[in-house]
């Protein structure tokens, strides 16, 4: 059987043409997590994703947006017994952000709360600047076996690395995240057993054209080498890490 490629972190309805981008990933067979930047665009992706069985669709409120979409954490709530993925969420504390950190926080740890109730459902979470306020949030409002999260793009400290580790927390990487020396060191002290694959396309690039979840091979690649194992058996390992997230289901995924 061929071993899955997936993609565990994109924006498809951010394409230029969201219906043939959803289409194309499930042409691909790359098992593919389309993540939501608000709730009010939650519908359409969930359409998006009807028939296929590569591609799931998250329900979001991107902690860049809460400024000013914070009103729509009531329809996220509505919508949250439709999925069991849950993204883009989480803090951001960059410059451009940080005037709403504390609304942030707010909304997030409402989303962690609400997420540890419904009980199975698989987070895909922001953490810019913000790896430390993330992981205590975590900690207080989504213990362990109520559900999983997965770090995206992380790039926290190599403590806040351990500590999330012991938050049974997994890790999708990027090419990107492996273009310069402190990325790949923090990639190399990734568990293998925590980690995944993603692209956060189309906001990263290959060949001066944006990614799309076909290019996940490169991150596949780049993680083989730094761990000096095949391209094979780096994409059996993802694909095992997977299924655990899943709970042991088979992939395609089935919801």
């Amino acid at each position: 059987m061929k071993t899955a490629l997936i993609d565990f972190h994109c924006h498809l309805d951010l394409f230029l043409d969201p219906a043939s981008a959803f289409s194309d990933a499930e042409a691909a067979g790359i098992y593919t997590l389309s993540v939501t930047t608000t709730p009010k665009a939650w519908p359409g992706n969930r359409d998006l994703t009807q028939g296929k069985r590569h591609v799931r669709a998250a329900l979001g409120l991107h902690p860049q947006l809460v400024a000013g979409r914070a009103t729509e954490l009531k329809l996220w709530e509505e919508f949250l017994p439709q999925t069991r993925y849950v993204g883009e969420v989480g803090i951001d504390a960059g410059p451009r952000h940080y005037r709403s950190l504390d609304l942030q926080q707010q909304v997030f740890a409402h989303v962690l709360q609400k997420c540890a109730a419904a009980g199975g459902k698989i987070l895909t979470v922001h953490s810019v600047r913000s790896a430390k306020i993330v992981l205590d949030q975590i900690e207080t409002h989504f213990s362990r076996g109520e559900g999983q999260v997965v770090l995206h793009w992380f790039s926290g400290s190599k403590s806040e690395l351990r500590r999330a580790v012991d938050l049974n927390c997994y890790f999708s990487i990027n090419a990107a995240m492996m273009s310069h020396e402190r990325g790949r060191s923090l990639v190399e002290a990734v568990p293998s057993d925590r980690l995944l694959t993603e692209t956060d396309a189309p906001f990263t690039s290959f060949n001066n054209r944006p990614t799309a979840p076909p290019d996940v091979r490169n991150t596949v690649k780049a993680l083989a080498a730094l761990r000096r194992v095949g391209f094979e058996e780096m994409a059996r390992a993802i694909e095992s890490n997977l299924r655990t997230v899943l709970r042991g289901a088979d992939l395609p995924v089935q919801d």
